[in-house]
């Protein structure tokens, strides 16, 4: 097993394309790579899932929280400083994929030796006392694969419930305060205080079995340039973080001082395709303008309000801003 040094970077974008880099191009032959990082406040967005719907648009935006899509499936995760992420980067072979207690195990035995008994949980989770400190997916290719996952160490568990979107089925099925109470820091169950870092060296001793010169694998220059770029190109974008999301249809209302607008959206690959809007406000003139300006728009607040700039909305709509009506839109 090799270390590979992130150089403590914070940037979920900048580590999530550290991940793929090193998926597509470490050699795998006959080594393993084990890479562990932090991020700040962001919103980790399964492959194959609708943004929106996973997030809560209004809380990300007011609280500067990063939305970034990796490349493995599952669903929507929170990160903070207080989250320790590890990716295990191998072979791929066949009796490997899907095979989270493999991955999952050397981090069982590091959290079992400071007291918390855990246990993989489910498919793909790492439990302790029937609550969730880890969740974990895969990325393969023909040639290699890495089983990634995340561990809640002292995160701000109240941002993740409110930062996460629960579906509508599921918070009349369980409830917040359910939804909440199914997930926990390890520091909960830990008989002493250690710090993150503390805790990355457990688990580092765990792995490396206690020894001290464990070998690093450290990127040139030029290999943190080509990370950049996948940076730069997928994950710092929208077309990669939003505008994959599949085909949905959402509907926002909202009652104002002036009046109730209904709006009826149909977004595709994060581009309006339809938008129809109803109410009870008093204003005069056409919607099906602002519906034909807006459609082949991104779904997104700022190109909302960009392409709202020739209309006075205080005439047709009532006393709202374009910022506003846009804020209506989106979050």
């Amino acid at each position: 097993m090799i270390l590979v040094n992130n150089n403590d970077n914070r940037d979920a974008s900048i580590n999530l394309a550290l991940d793929e880099w090193c998926v597509r191009n470490l050699d795998v032959t006959d080594k393993n790579y084990i890479l562990f990082y932090i991020n700040s406040p962001s919103i980790i967005i399964g492959k194959h899932q609708n943004t929106i719907e996973e997030i809560n648009s209004e809380f990300v935006s007011e609280n500067n929280i990063k939305v970034v899509r990796r490349i493995s499936g599952g669903g929507a995760v929170y990160h903070d400083e207080g989250n320790l992420n590890f990716s295990f980067i191998t072979k791929y072979t066949n009796d490997r994929i899907h095979n989270f207690k493999k991955f999952t195990e050397p981090v069982l035995n590091a959290l079992n030796s400071i007291g918390v008994n855990a246990i993989l949980g489910g498919r793909n989770d790492i439990t302790v006392e029937g609550r969730k400190i880890s969740g974990n997916a895969q990325f393969s290719n023909t040639r290699s694969m890495f089983s990634h996952g995340t561990l809640l160490f002292n995160s701000n568990l109240e941002n993740v419930v409110q930062a996460l979107n629960v579906k509508i089925d599921k918070i009349q099925s369980k409830g917040i305060k359910s939804i909440k109470s199914r997930v926990a820091n390890i520091k909960e169950f830990l008989n002493k205080d250690i710090s993150i870092e503390d805790f990355k060296k457990i688990l580092l001793e765990n792995i490396f079995e206690n020894i001290k010169n464990y070998p690093v694998f450290d990127l040139t220059e030029k290999q943190w340039g080509e990370v950049e770029s996948i940076a730069d190109k997928k994950y710092r974008t929208w077309e990669w973080n939003y505008g994959r999301s599949p085909e949905f249809n959402i509907q926002k209302i909202h009652r104002f001082d002036f009046g109730q607008i209904d709006a009826r959206i149909n977004v595709k690959d994060g581009i309006i395709q339809e938008i129809k809007l109803y109410g009870d406000f008093l204003g005069y003139g056409e919607m099906n303008e602002i519906e034909n300006k807006l459609v082949g728009k991104k779904y997104k607040d700022t190109e909302i309000e960009s392409a709202l700039s020739e209309f006075k909305l205080n005439e047709l709509i009532g006393d709202i801003s374009k910022k506003e009506f846009a804020k209506f839109l989106f979050v």
